[in-house]
């Protein structure tokens, strides 16, 4: 079976697409963005991936989310609950973590079937 890395680099793919699934790496916002902000800069980029990997957000399977701070938690709900459209929501978990910088409020990882 073939792995296919996209936007690969020396320590990381930003996707991987092995036996009917897509694996995407922990998708940022940009650093000093408010919450919402960032989310929705992460679901963009979570789209321009799947999109370039075949599929969509309708065919995520799972999702983690961390939060810099669980006070976030319904900012990032807003923006989440109107991207997914109250269908297909994938099985998720939210947590609240240290993340790479104090900048950095939210960062989303995702697993998907391709179609």
């Amino acid at each position: 079976m073939t792995i296919e890395r996209l936007h690969s680099g020396p320590r990381m793919s930003q996707a991987v697409i092995h036996n009917g699934l897509v694996y995407l790496a922990g998708q940022i916002g940009a650093p000093g963005e408010d919450t919402a902000a960032q989310t929705n800069a992460v679901l963009d980029k979570i789209d321009t991936l799947l999109a370039e990997a075949g599929t969509d957000k309708s065919h995520i399977l799972t999702a983690t989310i961390w939060l810099a701070d669980m006070e976030d938690f319904g900012a990032m709900n807003a923006v989440w609950d109107q991207w997914i459209g109250g269908a297909n929501a994938p099985a998720r978990a939210t947590g609240e973590v240290m993340l790479a910088t104090p900048d950095y409020r939210v960062e989303i990882i995702v697993t998907a079937a391709l179609p």
